[in-house]
């Protein structure tokens, strides 16, 4: 198996490079630690799996995955990432991840979730595999009608959105929804882009006017 890694930790991907390249059905046949570099790299060496993480310097792992993936659709892509925020998850799938794993997860189960893949499976920790679940099971997008057909927001997009009827910072919201602060961000320029908005005050005022407002 030709493995290619991808993280902006120089420690973290050469420790892993090093703990996977001892394997014997494994080999290691790069790294990189930017959306830029994976993608030249992997367009070049043609890996079997990549090991992604989430956040990248100069993008998302993502981004990265969609255009790997748009060269070489036959690429298995696997996220190794610390980020447990649901949204993550689903944009990680989106993008056309066989996989979504944890970093605090032991070697051999690593390992097994790698060969896994590498075999035509997917791999998703136990946790995040409920909430996408939770996810797939929501028969509406979003909660009012009025929204759905403009924007398709997502549930926690609608969320974001409600919260922005407050006037709070990202900050704030964050720490009501229990997402970080970037997270918000990101949702906020996706729900700006999809209705067509300005600023926050025109996505307050919009939320307030679809019946989303506190």
């Amino acid at each position: 198996m030709r493995l290619f890694i991808v993280d902006d930790h120089v420690l973290f991907r050469e420790g892993l490079a090093s703990i996977l390249g001892h394997e014997t059905d494994i080999e290691i046949v790069g790294l990189a630690g930017s959306v830029a570099e994976a993608i030249d790299q992997v367009g070049k060496l043609k890996p079997d799996v990549v090991l992604m993480d989430f956040g990248l310097g100069d993008g998302t792992g993502p981004d990265a995955t969609r255009q790997i993936l748009r060269q070489l659709p036959n690429t298995k892509i696997i996220f190794l990432t610390m980020s447990e925020d649901d949204e993550s998850l689903f944009d990680a799938v989106r993008s056309g991840a066989k996989g979504y794993l944890l970093k605090d997860m032991r070697p051999a189960k690593l390992l097994s979730a790698i060969r896994a893949v590498y075999q035509g499976e997917s791999a998703i920790s136990r946790a995040m595999t409920l909430r996408l679940m939770e996810e797939l099971g929501r028969t509406r997008a979003i909660e009012s009608p009025s929204i759905a057909p403009v924007a398709n927001l997502t549930p926690r997009e609608t969320d974001v959105l409600r919260e922005l009827a407050t006037g709070d910072s990202n900050q704030e919201i964050a720490d009501r929804l229990f997402l970080s602060e970037n997270t918000v961000k990101y949702h906020v320029h996706a729900i700006l882009k999809k209705l067509g908005l300005k600023d926050r005050i025109e996505a307050a005022k919009f939320a307030r006017e679809h019946g989303l407002g506190k």
